[in-house]
């Protein structure tokens, strides 16, 4: 950590006039600030060491980019502020508010600047955080702008600081536009602040050698013009040419086009089913009327990129089969356009690039939905902070659909709609929690991107996988049920595993009729007055006529916890396996994983309780 009092000197640059920074500042002191190389302490990252890159804002002024040691079990970040004007905030909170951060702030009162480790209460009151975790390590002036290179753990143990784990971290940053004659002047609620989701923990794994007869394809937007809108999500159909036969998908990376790197959030590469033999060609948003229809149909993934995401590699045992027999010749690319600022005359031609083979690796690698089928039968109450549902892939499933050596899984892709908070997806073998396939504490429906594993994880028959989402309807006034609308829910996950097997689909929901007894419950509870029991009510209507107290809510969750489920248990087009899947027990768990334990990181001295001081070169002329 620092020692107190120590400093880095700012070298001059051309400063602003007097009547410049009067008129910014409302004083009649000129004050610039220019950084000269000086490491503080420790040794900073090279470029090179830096693998990972953001732009933080919608008009590029601020680049983050970083490094993860898991064997130091911490992050070396490097800031880059392209127009600094009185200073920088940067961090991270649970959903990106500036309320509740965990910050590093630079600033200046006018004569002098400083650094510190900070956090902000609940009204975004700004404090020095007395334990100082955020180490700077280097202050630099660049031909680019101000750099910034500091280091964090991962979990620092300080009651004020966020734990950073795997998962959507929510980066939150803010400029400030003037000077502050101390810290605890600073409110985050009153300035320009902003957020960005990002994966910091990626995973660290060794890139596997393309073969040598790898060939490229292209999938991208034919230059088209931004709409001058917040969100849009252009649709865009690539045919395969004729004849093309079966290659295994071995990597894909995103194509961003220069200049637009802030505006394109996330694309994804779908393709259509078998069955369609035709598809118009469209390349337009995805909401226009002129869309053909047929298009929605078009689901099968085969590539997802999101911002801060790098290049997807598959194992060197297996590939992702696309063309030849039985596979569509019609590709869908989907790309999300965030433009905050709804900038005009953008224009684009940004997709995702396939690296693909024709030499067809060991194992085809398979994508299988594990969770919630998607069922009204399956609600959240509203007014929830955080009501869980759970879906089971069970030990029957696995047992019959599985092959005898089971399958293992390298990625994951995590889904709900609007109300997802968290989700995790858990191995269970003979009753016993084995290990967390993939988790998502701070998970946003506004960032999903297709995640490699860590380790890869191995599935026998027999196991089983369970997948809980954790959802908040605070601003709701009706129940949100299960469906395919925005407003309505889904918890899924998206495994990416080898080898293929038949099995596409492993998901439960509790069975209709434990469910119609609750509703009765409801109703003889108040007096049958409340729940439309009449003939064949829809259970989105029965929901909707649940007087929602602390009863209603208590018994439901209850039920979703012993009730029986129906399995799906189901192979291509929804054709289950052979076998009795309805009013299934719920899987038993006899032992689960406990939290992980903090690990903190060793402290050879108290850290100073002051922010390190940088000094400020002053032009009074």
């Amino acid at each position: 950590m620092q020692a107190p009092g120590r400093c880095c000197h700012w070298a001059s640059l051309p400063s602003p006039s007097m009547r410049e920074a009067a008129s910014m500042y409302g004083t009649a002191v000129a004050i610039f600030l220019v950084i000269l190389v000086a490491a503080l302490q420790g040794s900073a990252p090279t470029e090179s060491r830096l693998p990972y890159h953001i732009l933080l804002d919608p008009e590029g002024s601020l680049e983050l980019s970083w490094n993860v040691s898991y064997a130091q079990e911490a992050i070396d970040f490097q800031l880059l502020v392209r127009r600094l004007e009185a200073g920088v905030l940067f961090g991270m909170s649970d959903r990106g508010e500036p309320e509740n951060a965990d910050l590093v702030v630079l600033w200046t009162d006018g004569d002098t600047a400083y650094f510190a480790d900070a956090w902000s209460d609940q009204n975004g009151q700004i404090h020095l955080d007395p334990q100082q975790d955020y180490q700077l390590l280097q202050v630099q002036r660049t031909p680019e702008g101000l750099v910034l290179l500091f280091k964090r753990p991962f979990g620092t143990c300080d009651p004020k600081d966020y734990l950073i784990e795997d998962g959507t971290v929510h980066l939150v940053y803010g400029i400030l536009e003037k000077p502050f004659q101390s810290l605890e002047a600073i409110n985050a609620s009153g300035l320009q602040m902003g957020l960005q989701r990002v994966q910091l923990l990626k995973p660290d794994i060794p890139i596997p050698e393309l073969p040598s007869d790898t060939y490229t394809m292209e999938i991208h937007a034919p230059n088209i013009r931004i709409p001058s809108q917040e969100t849009t999500y252009w649709c865009h159909v690539k045919e395969l040419p004729k004849g093309f036969s079966r290659h295994h998908i071995v990597m894909y990376e995103p194509i961003v086009t220069k200049g637009n790197e802030a505006l394109v959030h996330h694309m994804e590469v779908f393709q259509c089913p078998p069955e369609m033999d035709s598809v118009p060609y469209f390349s337009g948003p995805c909401d226009s009327e002129t869309k053909p229809d047929n298009l929605n149909y078009c689901r099968r993934v085969l590539a997802a990129w999101a911002l801060g995401a790098k290049a997807f590699y598959y194992p060197e045992e297996a590939g992702l089969a696309f063309g030849g027999p039985g596979s569509s010749r019609y590709l869908r690319l989907e790309v999300h356009y965030h433009n905050p600022l709804v900038k005009e005359g953008q224009h684009d031609s940004s997709g995702i690039r396939l690296y693909y083979t024709p030499r067809l690796r060991r194992f085809d690698a398979g994508i299988m939905e594990l969770g919630l089928v998607y069922t009204p039968v399956m609600a959240i109450p509203p007014q929830e902070t955080d009501f869980v549902l759970t879906g089971y892939c069970t030990d029957n499933c696995t047992q019959l659909a599985l092959p005898p050596s089971g399958i293992h899984i390298f990625a994951s892709q995590l889904h709900t709609h609007l109300a997802g908070r968290k989700v995790v997806t858990v191995l269970v073998r003979d009753g016993l929690e084995l290990e967390i396939v993939n988790q998502d504490n701070h998970y946003s429906p506004h960032f999903q991107e297709i995640r490699m594993l860590k380790k890869i994880v191995s599935v026998h028959r027999g196991d089983v996988l369970i997948t809980s989402c954790t959802y908040n309807t605070e601003d709701r006034e009706q129940a949100t049920v299960g469906g395919f609308g925005i407003m309505e829910e889904m918890c899924v996950n998206y495994v990416h595993y080898y080898p293929q097997t038949e099995l596409e689909l492993c998901k439960s929901a509790v069975d209709a009729g434990f469910l119609q007894e609750y509703f009765h419950l409801i109703n003889r509870f108040n007096g049958g007055k409340e729940v439309c029991t009449c003939p064949q009510p829809s259970v989105p209507q029965q929901f909707a006529s649940v007087p929602w107290n602390s009863f209603s809510r208590k018994v439901l969750q209850a039920l979703y916890g012993f009730a029986p489920i129906s399995m799906h248990c189901n192979k291509s087009w929804a054709v289950r396996f052979q076998g009795e899947w309805n009013l299934q027990p719920l899987p038993k768990v006899i032992s689960s994983l406990g939290a992980p334990t903090p690990q903190c990181p060793p402290r050879r001295c108290p850290s100073p309780a002051s922010p390190t001081i940088i000094s400020i070169v002053g032009d009074r002329g």
